[in-house]
């Protein structure tokens, strides 16, 4: 009887468990700063967008600010997004957090502030623990300076792994997240005009997972050399519908867009 009582309770931990692993989408759409186009660039509500309309991956940017934070934001100022110009290297979270980083969003889409409210810069473990709330959608993190190791110190401390990428061209940056947390994957992002036989050689050696080119360089014969080296091949960053369409005619596998939406649109409609 023991025994008995022993192998279902082994069997039923083992199925809890299995439960409990997140099973994270694949379909090779990763939303740009959030769903970037329906709402203001890697703000928290482009972030939830980007989940809600079921893009397998979130790409975000991360700075590091005076006061040692990881804010989330693209550019080394706050004057394209913002209603002030401050630099965010210089400035500590507090201060950065009076900026409304809505504003050039709103002003493009000719919005009211009902329509599009007032957003404050995201702290990056505010993003990582939205993600961890679901087991569909990962984030990948584009260092914009130098704070990897405070990025994973984050990543690992919040037992993120699992949900957790890289993505940017800084080949340094990408090889200290590899010494730093071998298991998390890597997207090295690549120019059009780069030396693709150099670049597959490098990411081989360094265990990166994808290369993801800008799309003006792609061809067919690249993407089958990508695939052939047994990584995954991508593209930044495309909104165009028709351009979309002919890169999935080519083999691509993976587009970042700020149009998530659109393009999982797309590719439903190529598998009916």
């Amino acid at each position: 009887m023991k025994s008995t009582f022993a192998i279902l309770f082994a069997l039923t931990l083992t199925t809890l468990l299995s439960a409990a692993e997140p099973v994270f989408l694949q379909n090779g759409v990763t939303a740009h700063r959030g769903n970037s186009g329906a709402h203001p660039e890697n703000t928290m509500p482009a972030f939830r967008s980007g989940v809600a309309v079921g893009a397998d991956w979130i790409e975000l940017d991360i700075f590091q600010t005076k006061d040692g934070q990881l804010v989330v934001t693209h550019d080394k100022t706050t004057q394209r997004v913002g209603d002030k110009n401050l630099d965010v290297a210089n400035s500590t979270f507090e201060e950065l957090k009076t900026v409304d980083v809505a504003t050039d969003f709103r002003k493009r889409h000719q919005l009211s502030k009902e329509e599009c409210p007032p957003q404050q810069m995201p702290l990056l473990k505010e993003v990582l623990k939205l993600i961890k709330q679901q087991h569909q959608t990962r984030v990948s993190i584009q260092p914009k300076a130098d704070c990897v190791k405070a990025a994973v110190s984050l990543v690992k401390r919040l037992n993120m792994g699992p949900w957790v990428g890289f993505n940017d061209g800084n080949l340094n940056y990408m090889s200290q997240v590899k010494q730093l947390a071998p298991t998390i994957p890597v997207f090295w992002d690549r120019g059009a005009d780069t030396d693709l036989d150099a670049d597959i050689k490098i990411a081989k050696q360094r265990g990166f997972e994808a290369l993801v080119l800008h799309f003006k360089g792609i061809t067919p014969d690249k993407v089958r050399k990508i695939k052939a080296a047994d990584l995954e091949p991508g593209v930044w960053t495309v909104n165009d519908p028709a351009l979309m369409k002919q890169l999935l005619t080519q083999g691509i596998e993976r587009i970042y867009t700020d149009e998530p939406a659109l393009l999982l649109h797309l590719k439903q409609h190529r598998s009916d």
